[in-house]
């Protein structure tokens, strides 16, 4: 059985559609959603599909406490799904390419500190970008500088404000992240 722990910050879009995506995996259990945020929406989408969640604050984030539970939980994976927050350097160190994060840009542009969301769609029509896209990759100890796994562009000419790109982007997440986390959980598969 493997095990996959989420964190997230907001509505849980992604959260959500990788619980469904192995709801009925009899290989593959989400043991946890953690969460900075108290009044996240990805609460609500995790306890409607009876997964076990857990809000913390900044000092429980780097004083051991959030440690100390990923190591009760013994995930085999830990994937930030629009978790905001950059994970302390001991939890990273402990979980050497156990981390996964994903990023609506096409890495190494727009990433970094502050570049999330809408910002980063808000920057790439401003840039007149023709394309933009996702990366999934590993999580270090910088922001959105860890190893790529994958990355998918997406044609984004007929977008007119950030949501029309967020809408594309959010397309390219729920198809295709549930499916990296797959192969990294299974590589001979």
């Amino acid at each position: 059985m493997k095990k996959i722990l989420l964190f997230a910050s907001g509505t849980g879009s992604n959260v959500e559609n990788i619980i469904q995506y192995f709801k009925n995996n009899p290989d593959v259990k989400i043991v946890g959603v953690l969460t900075n945020n108290p009044n996240a929406k990805v609460l609500d989408k995790a306890k409607s599909h009876n997964v076990p969640t857990l809000i913390f604050n900044r000092e429980q984030l780097t004083d051991g406490f959030v440690f100390d539970k990923i190591a009760e939980l013994k995930p085999d994976l830990i994937v930030l799904a629009g978790f905001l927050w950059k994970m302390p350097e001991d939890i990273v160190s402990a979980y050497p390419n156990k981390i996964i994060n994903i990023h609506p840009a096409l890495l190494p542009k727009y990433g970094g500190k502050g570049m999330y969301g809408i910002k980063v769609h808000q920057m790439v029509l401003e840039n007149k970008e023709k394309e933009t896209g996702i990366t999934i990759h590993y999580v270090n100890e910088h922001y959105d500088e860890g190893e790529f796994i994958f990355q998918q562009k997406v044609a984004i000419e007929d977008c007119k404000t950030p949501e029309d790109v967020a809408n594309k982007i959010h397309e390219l997440e729920h198809k295709h992240f549930p499916i990296i986390i797959e192969k990294i959980l299974n590589p001979n598969s």
